[in-house]
């Protein structure tokens, strides 16, 4: 099939104008992991509408689509996206706060909701405050650390489904489990509503600087990576049995599994894809050789080149 590349960037144009679109841009640029070929198109909405027309755009010319926030939990691949990346960070960042309850857009930092709270001296958010993703991503994957999670504190979410509708998910509805939710890859997430408590801001901000500075000391945060490579498997801990593997510090190509927490594939020396993917999968094999246990990616990784 040919795609004329010409007039989708010209409908996109019309949507976007010149500026918030971006054609055959890299990935890299776009990921903490710092590694990614060039996509079709990166175009950035400011609001649902434009979603919307970009995916129907996309759909028009037979293009996938692909959501992304702030690249922090992404390894794309070297050979680039074939697609249109809509992405939703500070474009897309809204967030406004009646009494205990946040309204942030999906593209909202989660530092920044947490240093709203700490304004409004609303506390329950502090977990959050180091993590580096965007709201949206959070949401749908329940993203946590230090003994908090989404599902904590997220009570309505509005978001696109498969088919444009706008559609809402009230408490229970969002089905927060470990690192999942009911939001499948085809949602969009559009914002969320965060309800805190009322608390002292002192106090607040002393947890928020204390955790974050447990994660510099714990995390490898001087190289890129996209965070906790393997989810955390049921009765185990994925670092440790990493570590016990003799995994620690093991490198294939510039990939490496952090010396600091083995939890962590580094990109330590302008690592490929290739190299990650095939660290991954020897660090899979030889867990599961040695110990039985099955480790699943935490990290999302997005190809369609072949």
């Amino acid at each position: 099939m040919v795609y004329d590349t010409v007039d989708i960037g010209g409908s996109l144009k019309e949507i976007f104008g010149e500026k918030r679109v971006l054609k055959n841009e890299p990935m890299k640029n776009h990921t903490s992991f710092k590694i990614g070929g060039a996509a079709s198109f990166v175009v950035l909405p400011e609001n649902e509408n434009e979603i919307i027309l970009a995916v129907k755009c996309a759909k028009k010319f037979n293009y996938p689509v692909f959501v992304i926030g702030n690249g922090s939990n992404l390894l794309v691949d070297d050979k680039g996206l074939f697609g249109i990346v809509i992405k939703l960070g500070s474009n897309f960042s809204n967030i406004f706060t009646e009494e205990n309850i946040i309204t942030a857009y999906s593209g909202t930092l989660l530092s920044v909701i947490a240093q709203e709270a700490l304004k409004n001296s609303l506390c329950g958010f502090e977990f959050a405050s180091g993590i580096p993703g965007t709201l949206g991503g959070a949401v749908k994957m329940n993203a946590g650390a230090y003994g908090g999670e989404m599902k904590d504190v997220v009570i309505k979410t509005l978001y696109l489904d498969k088919n444009l509708n706008l559609r809402e998910k009230i408490g229970g509805e969002h089905m927060f489990a470990y690192r999942s939710s009911v939001f499948s890859d085809d949602d969009i997430i559009i914002k969320s509503q965060i309800r805190l408590e009322k608390g002292n801001a002192d106090d607040i901000k002393a947890k928020m600087l204390d955790l974050n500075s447990r994660r510099r000391l714990k995390q490898p945060l001087k190289y890129p990576s996209a965070g906790s490579t393997f989810k955390r498997p049921e009765g185990h801990f994925a670092a440790q049995l990493i570590e016990e593997c003799g995994l620690k510090g093991v490198k294939i190509g510039g990939a490496c599994v952090s010396q600091k927490h083995s939890g962590f594939i580094i990109n330590y020396d302008n690592a490929s894809f290739s190299d990650v993917i095939s660290l991954i999968n020897y660090v899979k094999k030889t867990v599961f050789e040695k110990t039985g246990v099955t480790l699943c990616e935490e990290v999302k990784i997005l190809s369609n080149i072949q």
